[in-house]
């Protein structure tokens, strides 16, 4: 009778006891081995001098080591749709731009991956503003000078971008509908591949990334017409905006940010995001970039939700301006 009483009464404080949740499953610590940064393009242009700038730092904020490679391929699409297919867990990750991720979008049909629906922003690192380039041996001092010398000598001026629908091929485009110079596009791998045509003078000129342009300019062996840019740069304040130099309106600028493949963990996420935070804070990395003349992300553009909302505005202009560039998806 005894044990039953007790038995009874243990049943009963049991059940009068509140249920508490199961703890929830733990997330594994993250990253616990390296990272892999798909650069879209050719090594030496402005997205993969990006990468190498802002990997040190993203690595030291995550403990471990961030490497770069880079896989060119249709104005980034090849690495795009690689990496759209990789599992989900922040160990592959993209070096997203313009290319990949608003420009492909709005000009190619059929690309094998959806850029809203396959990536997760996780910040921007930098705009970098396009310059209008000719080499030393043209003889133009201004924009106006080069709009008047390729309408007198038509056929004459191949100016290089790094491809087919690519930022610079755009502005490229841009350029030509908004002032006639009837300028031919010579497109290339990505603004490395396209310098040393550049430097020997094989093509006339280019519309590229200042980072690119930059050096050759100071070292004197291609000269900097305009800044396709709202104001002047402060590390090059004695080039003209493309405004000031008479083509009214006339901007374009690369932009360089990380994404990951959608469905990857909160808490991986987060780290991402702080990893990318930290870089675009670095003032090592920020005298680097900003050297080059990039411009760094603000601390809101720096983070998933700014990154998102850049993205949405750079996608609306880019298909704006790939309508008046007679550029469509088909």
């Amino acid at each position: 009778m005894a044990y039953t009483t007790t038995r009874r009464a243990t049943l009963a404080a049991l059940a009068a006891t509140p249920l508490l949740p199961l703890p929830l499953k733990a997330q594994a610590p993250f990253p616990d081995r390296a990272i892999r940064l798909i650069v879209p393009f050719a090594p030496g242009g402005n997205s993969d001098l990006t990468a190498r700038a802002c990997a040190p730092a993203m690595s030291a904020k995550l403990g471990q080591p961030v490497v770069v490679e880079n896989r060119a391929g249709a104005g980034g699409s090849v690495a795009a749709q690689q990496v759209a297919r990789v599992r989900p867990d922040g160990y592959t990750i993209l070096l997203g731009s313009n290319g990949p991720l608003t420009i492909n979008p709005s000009v190619q049909a059929n690309l094998g991956y959806d850029p809203l629906r396959d990536f997760t922003p996780m910040g921007l690192f930098v705009r970098t503003p396009m310059v209008i380039a000719v080499h030393r041996s043209i003889p133009v001092q201004s924009v106006a000078e080069l709009i008047a010398y390729s309408k007198a000598n038509p056929g004459k001026l191949g100016f290089g971008s790094s491809g087919i629908a690519s930022t610079a091929h755009l502005s490229l485009e841009m350029f030509n509908a908004a002032t006639g110079a009837g300028i031919t596009h010579i497109p290339y791998g990505s603004g490395g591949a396209l310098t040393p045509d550049l430097i020997s003078g094989t093509i006339s000129g280019a519309i590229t990334e200042i980072s690119t342009a930059l050096p050759l300019h100071r070292e004197g062996t291609v000269r900097i017409l305009a800044v396709a840019a709202s104001a002047r740069l402060p590390q090059a304040p004695e080039l003209p905006t493309a405004t000031e130099a008479g083509v009214a309106g006339y901007e374009a600028a690369a932009f360089v940010g990380i994404v990951a493949p959608t469905g990857i963990p909160d808490n991986v996420a987060k780290a991402l995001g702080e990893a990318v935070a930290a870089a675009v804070a670095d003032p090592a990395v920020r005298a680097r970039l900003e050297g080059m003349g990039s411009l760094m992300a603000s601390a809101t553009e720096a983070t998933p939700a700014g990154f998102a909302g850049f993205l949405q505005r750079e996608t609306a202009w880019t298909r704006t301006a790939a309508e008046r560039a007679g550029l469509r998806a088909g």
